[in-house]
């Protein structure tokens, strides 16, 4: 006998949990709170990638090594169960639901975090651009589906236009991290680069591997007159 223990497909919205389909009356995020409890949060992280580290505070060996372009990551999750079933799920099979779930947890992260270190919020949001070729394809964009619940919950500005994917780019899966880097050369470009100058950018994605697109993103942003890139991420990968 095959027990379910997760269901992906049906639920009440209004009142059952979006995992185990149980009761989730006045729970804003759709879960209860036992699923709550056991989503897969990220624990002590390198401070700038957030890479998963045995201590808070501290900056992980590729951080020092070569610094990255952006500021900080800034992200609730390890890519682990059942992030890794929901995740691919929103991104590649239209379940929209799911990306409001994961739009309102990481808003969460993003207020918490902020608050904590009393920190200003950026001045713009710019989802993670897919190429027109990609985007046609699958039919919308995952990180601009994040973004937009949470720059309205903001009340900040939203930039889907400036910066853009100008090359389409083979798959970063099995590549290694000189070939990552040399995929995604020049895969970037802004627009009305004016538009960046000076400000503060929060740039937004679904998951950050190895960091490797994150980084190029941020170095044409901040080549473009942007004073600092963080990124907001859903999940990183262990």
């Amino acid at each position: 006998m095959i027990i379910k223990v997760y269901n992906w497909t049906h639920f009440d919205q209004f009142n059952r949990c979006l995992l185990c389909l149980g009761s989730a009356a006045g729970i804003s995020e759709c879960l209860c709170n036992g699923c709550l409890a056991d989503l897969p949060w990220l624990g002590p992280a390198c401070r700038q990638c957030a890479l998963p580290l045995p201590q808070a505070g501290q900056l992980c060996g590729q951080c020092q090594q070569r610094p990255p372009a952006f500021a900080q990551v800034i992200t609730p999750f390890c890519y682990r169960f059942p992030l890794d079933s929901l995740i691919p799920a929103f991104k590649y099979n239209h379940q929209l639901t799911y990306g409001r779930l994961l739009a309102r947890l990481l808003h969460q992260a993003v207020v918490h975090h902020y608050q904590e270190h009393s920190l200003a919020l950026p001045d713009m949001l710019i989802p993670m651009p897919l190429h027109r070729a990609r985007q046609a394809q699958r039919g919308y964009n995952q990180a601009l589906e994040l973004a937009r619940p949470i720059a309205r919950l903001l009340k900040l500005p939203l930039d889907r236009k400036t910066l853009v994917r100008q090359r389409s780019t083979a798959p970063q899966q099995g590549l290694d991290a000189q070939a990552r880097r040399q995929n995604l050369q020049n895969a970037f470009a802004c627009r009305q680069p004016e538009r960046l100058a000076g400000k503060h950018i929060a740039l937004i994605d679904d998951v950050v591997t190895t960091g490797t697109t994150i980084n190029e993103a941020s170095r044409t942003l901040l080549a473009a007159g942007a004073a600092s890139v963080s990124i907001w991420c859903v999940a990183r990968t262990p």
